[in-house]
């Protein structure tokens, strides 16, 4: 049985190693089936519990979905495999909200860079859609937040880098899970609000004419103004 071989706590390993090698040589794609647990299992001389694992550990991790009656089959689900593993510094005390924050400027500014290089047609006319409805008056402001979340996604897709969306989404999504009204909390006084929507206007029209110099002095005002909330959050939060 599986459980006397001298490598049967490792031998599920092989099966990540053989889907690795598989993706690697361009078998297994994107929206690939997987071989039944049974085929992989008789392929690799494994048990099928070690085949049960692997694929347990590729879908924690992103790379596999499973779907009830057909299987599994290649994903590409990492940001929840990082909003998981940031949270769980958050709560180890190995993260913190400012260091968030500074990876988002670091990412956030090279994607506006590569967004005025790279950035589509129909981008920019998303782009420019957003500001509109920004600008309209009386809009609620959950539609506003949520109107900021995309004005930033947008960017970072068309900057062309993968994984500027990827890590930019993972960071947003760990932000709102600590400080579920961050966004709220700046949107609701009228002075940030304004500034914060003049930043976002320049951003976009940086992306739209290309000043790339306003867009940089935009995405730092955006960034003192969360900077500074997140200093009033964090000074509450050591004052409990």
């Amino acid at each position: 049985m599986e459980q006397n071989h001298p490598d049967a706590q490792r031998a599920y390993v092989r099966v990540i190693e053989y889907i690795k090698q598989e993706i690697r040589a361009g078998n297994l794609r994107i929206g690939s089936r997987l071989p039944p647990e049974r085929a992989l299992a008789e392929r690799l001389n494994v048990g099928r519990n070690s085949v049960r694992e692997a694929l347990r550990i590729l879908e924690i991790m992103g790379t596999t979905v499973s779907t009830q009656g057909a299987g599994h089959f290649i994903a590409a689900n990492f940001e929840s495999t990082l909003v998981e593993t940031m949270s769980i510094m958050f709560l180890l005390k190995e993260l913190s909200f400012q260091q968030v924050s500074q990876l988002r400027y670091a990412i956030e500014r090279h994607a506006l860079a590569l967004a005025v290089a790279n950035a589509s047609e129909a981008d920019r006319e998303e782009l420019a859609g957003i500001i509109s409805l920004l600008d309209l008056a009386g809009g609620s402001e959950a539609r506003n937040v949520a109107l900021d979340k995309q004005l930033h996604y947008t960017i970072a897709r068309a900057s062309g880098n993968v994984l500027f969306v990827e890590v930019l989404n993972a960071l947003s999504d760990v932000m709102d899970r600590f400080i579920a009204d961050l966004r709220l909390d700046i949107m609701t006084d009228a002075d940030r609000r304004e500034k914060l929507l003049a930043a976002h206007r320049t951003m976009v029209e940086a992306v739209l004419t290309g000043n790339l110099a306003e867009g940089f002095a935009a995405i730092d005002e955006h960034f003192n103004l969360v900077d500074q909330r997140l200093s009033v959050r964090a000074a509450q939060l050591e004052a409990l």
